[in-house]
């Protein structure tokens, strides 16, 4: 007998039951790190090619920091995505509440007995 194998990887798993909030506060730090470790390594590539390095070394180094500079691009991305996720939901729950209050108040408002409306021409 074979035994069932997920085809998920674990971490695959792990992120799926993250909160919002949570993905949010790993990806943001982690996007903005790499994206500015990609900006330093760019820069020490600048600087080997005006110290007349060899080409291949600079120009390796120069790749390297343009798949970690849009890389963290991405992961910055993503998490403006999961923030801006947060502040709909965050924004529609309040509306949804202020609605409910609202029928609410004028459902107990038409069920009370034995108060009746005040005429609009009779002034006090």
């Amino acid at each position: 007998m074979i035994p069932s194998i997920d085809p998920k990887p674990p971490g695959k798993r792990l992120i799926k039951r993250m909160s919002t909030r949570t993905k949010w506060m790993i990806l943001a730090p982690f996007g903005l790190l790499i994206f500015s470790f990609g900006l330093t390594v760019l820069s020490e590539a600048a600087h080997q090619r005006r110290t007349g390095m060899p080409t291949q070394a600079w120009v390796v180094l120069g790749l390297y920091s343009l798949a970690l500079i849009n890389g963290g691009l991405i992961m910055f991305g993503e998490a403006l995505r999961f923030r801006i996720l947060l502040d709909v939901r965050r924004e529609t729950r309040r509306s949804m509440r202020q609605l409910v209050r609202k029928i609410n108040i004028k459902s107990a408002s038409k069920h009370k007995p034995g108060k009746k409306a005040k005429s609009p021409t009779k002034t006090d």
